[in-house]
C-alpha cells in the first residue's frame, strides 16, 4: 500500500484565526462562503488520529475545538454556518452538523494531543450527547464520535445511549442481496452508515447487527469498484436500475469508505478488508475512472470533484480533508511490517 504521508499545507492555508474556511477558487479560500461546523469538526478529527502532530498542527486543533465550543447551543444541539462577518446564519438544530461535531469531539476525546484538548472535547462531546437527530447520516455520525469515546471509557453511559439509539433511526437492511440497505438511495458519504451498524453490533455484543453492518458494506464495496477500481456513488446518488459510472464523483465518499474498511478489518480481524482501503487510497492518486490524480502534489490539496475525463481545480475544505484522512489510513497501514 502507498505510504504518502498526508500534506496538511492546504488546509493550513484555508485556515484563519476563526476557523476552516470551506471553500476555495483554486487554491484561493473564498471568504464570502464563511466557515461550515462540518468541516471544521472533520478537521479536528484527522488533527487528532495523527500519531505525533507538530506544533502548527496542535495549534489547529484548538482552534477548531473553540470553534465547535461557540457553535454549540447550551442544549447541545449545533448551528451549523458562520459569515466571514461572525454571524451565524441559522439557528441551533441536530442536523449533520451534529453528528459531525460529536464525531470531531469523541476523536478528540480519545485522541487529542495533548490533556486540555481531550478534556474540553469529551465536556462538549457530553453536552452534545444528550440530544438526538432522526436523520441517518446524523445519527451515523454519533454513533462514530461515541465510538471512539467508548474506547477509552468503556463504561461512558452518554456515548452507549447514543448507539442503542441509532438502531431505530438508522434502520435495519432488508434481507434483499440486490439492495440490502435500509434506504431506497444511496446519497452521500454512504459507507458511514454500514460503519455506524458494524460499530453499534460491536459494542454493543449484537451479532445480528454486525453482520448486518458487514453485509452491507461488502455489498456497497463491490458495487462502488469497477473494473479494479473505485467508480464511487456520484454527487446525485444512485439508486436501483440507474446508470454508472456516475459524476461527479465526490471524495467524501472515498474517505467513508476507507474509515469503514479499516473499521472492518479491525473489528472482523480480517486483512481483506483493507484491500478496500487500499483501493481508497489508489482513488486519490489517479487510480479511478478518469485516471487523474485527487491529490494535487504542488499544492497539498484535494480537488473538489471527479468528471469522466479531468478533476474539479476547486480545493475546498470538504475535499482536502477527506483526501488527507483516507491517505492517513495508508501511511499508517504502511508502516505495519507485513
Amino acid at each position: 500500500m502507498n505510504g504518502r504521508t498526508p500534506p496538511f499545507r492546504h488546509l493550513l492555508r484555508l485556515t484563519d484565526r476563526v476557523g476552516l474556511l470551506a471553500q476555495a477558487e483554486g487554491v484561493v479560500p473564498r471568504v464570502e462562503f464563511g466557515y461550515c461546523v462540518d468541516d471544521v469538526a472533520c478537521g479536528l478529527l484527522v488533527l487528532c488520529r495523527e500519531p505525533s502532530p507538530r506544533d502548527e498542527l496542535v495549534t489547529l486543533a484548538r482552534r477548531y475545538l473553540y470553534f465547535l465550543t461557540l457553535a454549540q447551543a447550551p442544549d447541545g444541539r449545533y448551528r451549523s454556518r458562520l459569515g466571514y462577518d461572525r454571524r451565524w446564519r441559522d439557528q441551533p438544530g441536530t442536523g449533520d452538523c451534529w453528528g459531525r461535531a460529536l464525531w470531531g469531539l469523541g476523536t478528540a476525546a480519545a485522541r487529542g494531543p495533548t490533556v486540555g484538548i481531550r478534556g474540553e472535547a469529551l465536556a462538549l462531546f457530553d453536552s452534545g450527547a444528550r440530544v438526538r437527530s432522526s436523520l441517518p447520516h446524523a445519527m451515523a455520525f454519533a454513533v462514530l464520535g461515541a465510538a471512539e469515546v467508548l474506547a477509552v471509557l468503556p463504561g461512558h453511559q452518554g456515548a452507549r445511549s447514543l448507539l442503542e439509539d441509532a438502531v431505530a433511526v438508522i434502520g435495519e437492511p432488508p434481507d434483499d442481496r440486490a439492495w440490502p440497505w435500509p434506504m431506497p438511495r444511496l446519497t452521500y458519504a454512504n459507507a458511514a452508515i454500514a460503519e455506524a451498524v458494524i460499530v453499534i453490533g460491536d459494542k454493543l455484543n449484537r451479532e445480528t447487527v454486525l453482520r448486518d453492518g458487514l453485509r452491507m458494506l461488502e455489498w456497497l464495496l463491490a458495487g462502488e469498484t469497477r473494473d479494479g477500481h473505485l467508480s464511487v456513488v456520484p454527487v446525485g446518488g444512485w439508486g436501483p436500475g440507474e446508470q454508472r459510472p456516475g459524476f461527479d464523483q465526490r471524495p467524501i465518499e472515498v474517505a467513508a469508505l476507507a474509515d469503514a474498511c479499516a473499521r472492518a478489518a479491525a473489528v472482523t480481524g480480517d486483512a481483506g478488508w483493507l484491500d478496500g482501503v487500499g483501493l481508497c487510497v489508489a482513488w486519490f492518486l489517479g487510480d479511478n475512472d478518469a485516471k487523474v490524480p485527487m491529490l494535487d502534489e504542488r499544492t497539498g490539496g484535494g480537488c473538489d470533484g471527479l468528471g469522466c475525463n479531468s478533476r474539479n481545480r476547486n480545493q475546498g475544505a470538504e475535499s482536502t480533508l477527506a483526501m488527507i484522512s483516507v491517505l492517513q489510513h495508508g501511511h499508517r497501514l504502511s508502516a505495519v511490517p507485513q
